[in-house]
């Protein structure tokens, strides 16, 4: 990772412990117990860093903190999102992704940019409360 820095590295190692998708707030916190000087800027300035690099992705999330995830070298994974709780699940797929983007440019012009998959449904505990 160009512009190595110990802070950065600290962020990414919460990252790749935690596999809840963590919210940054999160991230800052349990980053300040490893260093209590750090602030919550420098967390939130290395987080963008570290997703315009692909090291980790940014997760958006409906009425909820973006959540963040390491990017592991094993099979592609989507998302299932909570559209309650906003709780993210993994899950993994195999799709002939290329072939996916070039049809949805041939109906639509469009390039896609990030081929992530995001589905959002209902956990099991939101349906128990409902």
């Amino acid at each position: 990772m160009e512009n190595y820095s110990k802070q950065r590295e600290e962020i990414v190692e919460i990252i790749k412990e935690l596999y809840n998708h963590p919210t940054a707030e999160e991230i800052y916190y349990l980053v300040k117990q490893k260093d209590p000087a750090i602030s919550r800027s420098t967390v939130y300035r290395n987080l963008k860093f570290l997703s315009d690099k692909g090291v980790v992705t940014q997760i958006a999330v409906s009425n909820s903190p973006d959540r963040y995830d390491y990017i592991r070298e094993r099979k592609r994974h989507g998302h299932v999102i909570c559209t309650k709780c906003g709780k993210l699940y993994d899950f993994d797929y195999d799709l002939d992704f290329e072939n996916v983007k070039k049809n949805i440019f041939k109906q639509t012009g469009v390039e896609i940019l990030d081929d992530g998959i995001a589905i959002k449904g209902i956990c099991n505990f939101c349906k128990m409360k409902i």
